[in-house]
């Protein structure tokens, strides 16, 4: 026990020295004043989306930037009258001139559907517009009204040829609460933003609901194509963009609290749909690593306070001092995570608990895969 509960307390000393600072959540949007207009197209694939459509909208109509954007709406294949609530919004605030609305095409075979709409929308806007940047961003976000602005005034500082936001996610439940801080924490710490953001680390990543990509980089790397069957599309777009950045150049992910997320999780099963989905695809669908995985989760969140509880009982005072440093040190790197949403600092120590229903989540995303049903959204099936 003594061994593995070591092992976990090693694995933390690293993950806190030399993992980039993932945890610290310092990686923010700096207030900055953009001098140039360029021409921006803001793309928003939408299939299903009448709940929320028109608060993303409207937060984009209302940007205060003061050079020409369009915003191109790709009607995914909806049910529901997404496409309605949009055109009577911008008809409301007098800016029809700047919405465009498209009607999806089928989703061809190879193709995931939100990629399929992004496509539509970059061909469209490369044959009747000017551009210099897209705005990618999904259907449910709320922008700050500075959004635009303040992401491109980032590029042209910069030099950046991506720039990227992990929205803040909605967390008012309790299972919001208790899991969706710790989602972002272990994206962070799978894609530790500073790391992504030296451009002399490898590192690359990405947050798919509001990405600016220059148009030259996107033409660079051979379009929305380059990526047609990615699940994970933000991360390979990233990728992607890093791997061909011309001297000097670079890509930027970072957090913000004020662009937020629609999206509401009330219970469980919407936060474990979420983290099934993609996953084993995380994995590269590979046993290996799911295996792997498990054992990693294990030795890392799990194994210190079993080693406590353990140590408490048979009275184990090196075994006890290992584990509980080991759950400060835990508790330590998840608290600015907790911090950045507001929750009690309590939230901190419960990471470990966490962890093991998001392992539980891993293994559930590889038996959907084996059982053909990997990959579900919005009515489609990908990745099988």
């Amino acid at each position: 026990m003594i061994i593995f509960a070591t092992l976990s307390l090693i694995i933390w000393i690293y993950l806190i020295t030399a993992r980039g600072n993932f945890w610290l959540c310092n990686q923010f949007l700096e207030s900055q004043i953009l001098k140039e207009k360029l021409n921006v197209t803001i793309i928003i694939p939408a299939r299903n989306e009448a709940e929320n459509i028109s608060i993303c909208l409207e937060s984009l109509l209302n940007q205060d930037y003061q050079g020409d954007f369009k915003i191109i709406l790709v009607n995914d294949q909806s049910e529901d009258n997404t496409a309605q609530i949009a055109e009577n919004l911008a008809r409301k605030k007098n800016q029809t001139h700047r919405l465009i609305i498209l009607n999806g095409k089928p989703l061809p075979q190879g193709w995931s559907g939100k990629l399929w709409a992004m496509s539509q929308g970059v061909e469209w806007a490369r044959q009747n517009l000017s551009t210099d940047y897209f705005l990618f961003t999904d259907a449910d976000i709320k922008h700050s009204v500075d959004n635009l602005s303040q992401l491109l005034a980032k590029a042209e500082k910069d030099n950046l040829d991506l720039v990227s936001l992990m929205v803040k996610l909605h967390c008012q439940s309790f299972w919001e609460k208790l899991l969706i801080p710790a989602f972002i924490f272990f994206f962070q710490k799978l894609y530790p933003f500073p790391l992504i953001n030296n451009p002399r680390s490898k590192v690359s990543g990405a947050a798919g609901g509001c990405i600016l990509i220059r148009e030259k980089a996107l033409t660079r790397i051979g379009g929305i194509e380059a990526l047609k069957q990615a699940l994970i599309d933000d991360c390979t777009l990233a990728s992607l963009v890093k791997k061909s950045l011309p001297p000097n150049h670079g890509i930027w992910l970072g957090l913000s609290n004020n662009t937020v997320s629609l999206r509401k999780y009330p219970t469980l099963n919407p936060i474990w749909n979420m983290v099934a989905r993609t996953a084993f695809t995380q994995l590269n669908y590979s046993t290996l690593l799911l295996i792997g995985t498990i054992l990693g989760m294990f030795i890392t969140y799990l194994i210190s306070p079993i080693a406590f509880l353990y140590s408490l009982y048979t009275l184990n005072i090196p075994l006890l001092i290992i584990s509980l440093i080991t759950l400060l040190l835990m508790a330590l790197s998840y608290y600015p995570t907790v911090k950045l949403y507001q929750l009690p600092i309590f939230y901190s120590f419960c990471l470990s608990a966490i962890a093991f229903l998001y392992t539980l989540m891993t293994i559930d995303s590889a038996f959907r895969h084996w059982q053909g049903k990997g990959g579900q959204w919005k009515g489609r099936v990908y990745g099988n």
